[in-house]
């Protein structure tokens, strides 16, 4: 069927709405950013740039890496903006833009977050990398979808009772990465666990400002969780969105985090750009080896 003008919406170009992009300007590997300044750090790697556009928050680069052509995506901050941008390029790859109808053959990206986040765990140093194994969702974005075939019931169930969780919040989900790219890096010194995705940076997380908070004690809560081998070991504003859309649509992925801070321990990094510029310089030599 048809997908009408208002729900599929293009520029008058022809470019999808927000990305500002046509199918020929991403290659099928692409890496996620938050902060559009870090697109420029992670390209000036490349040994050629043949496509740059930005609109909004979203800039986007497609250039040559060592003989892999790759695109590099600023998402901005938060769930919201992940449901924006995944759309928008699944739609780039798996939608005829001229028909407006859903092509047969489907194409799955390999999608890599390159972001920061800060540690839960005590003994996850700041300066370590992190891949998420799973994604615990905070925030309800993914409750628009139907979310029955990517959802683990028995550790969601285990969280939300050993958090006493408010049922006037949307009910947290726990969302695997894809098991490829999870075991193509898996390598000696990254640690691996479960990425805690929240809707917001200050009450959402823990942060008391002005207003308090609906549960003073939910970080504890959220620290001290375990199912089996599985710990919260991380909180950031997008990995579960990536993963969520991702199983749904029929793309890989995989969050890669430079941990900046410890929360259990109260610890910053001092240099942070550095640690955020080691993972630039790690995934992208690890992003050659991915098959097309």
């Amino acid at each position: 069927m048809k997908i009408a003008e208002s729900e599929l919406m293009l520029n008058a170009d022809g470019s999808i709405y927000h990305l500002n992009l046509k199918p020929e300007n991403i290659s099928d590997t692409i890496i996620f950013v938050g902060d559009q300044d870090r697109v420029g750090r992670i390209t000036k790697h490349f040994d050629t740039v043949e496509f740059t556009t930005q609109k909004r928050e979203f800039r986007t680069e497609t250039g040559i890496y060592k003989g892999k052509r790759l695109t590099v995506i600023s998402t901005g901050i938060g769930p919201d903006n992940i449901d924006i941008v995944l759309n928008e390029l699944d739609a780039l790859v798996n939608i005829d833009l001229d028909k407006r109808i859903a092509k047969k053959k489907l194409t799955s990206l390999n999608i890599i977050r390159v972001g920061t986040s800060g540690a839960l765990q005590k003994d996850i140093p700041v300066g370590a990398f992190l891949a998420s194994s799973f994604a615990l969702d905070l925030n309800g974005m993914l409750h628009a979808y139907p979310t029955e075939a990517i959802a683990r019931p028995e550790i969601e169930d285990a969280f939300i009772k050993h958090t006493a969780w408010s049922p006037r919040k949307s009910r947290p989900l726990v969302i695997s990465g894809d098991e490829k790219l999870r075991d193509f890096f898996n390598d000696s010194g990254i640690y691996h666990g479960v990425t805690a995705t929240a809707g917001g940076f200050y009450g959402p997380q823990g942060r008391v400002l002005r207003l308090p908070l609906q549960d003073p004690g939910l970080n504890r809560k959220i620290d001290s969780f375990a199912h089996g081998e599985l710990k919260i070991t991380n909180l950031e504003m997008e990995t579960s969105a990536i993963y969520g859309l991702s199983g749904l649509l029929g793309h890989r992925a995989i969050s890669l985090n430079a941990i900046i801070a410890n929360r259990a321990n109260g610890t910053f990094a001092e240099h942070p750009k550095k640690i955020v510029e080691d993972l630039i310089t790690y995934t992208l030599e690890k992003v050659i080896g991915i098959p097309d």
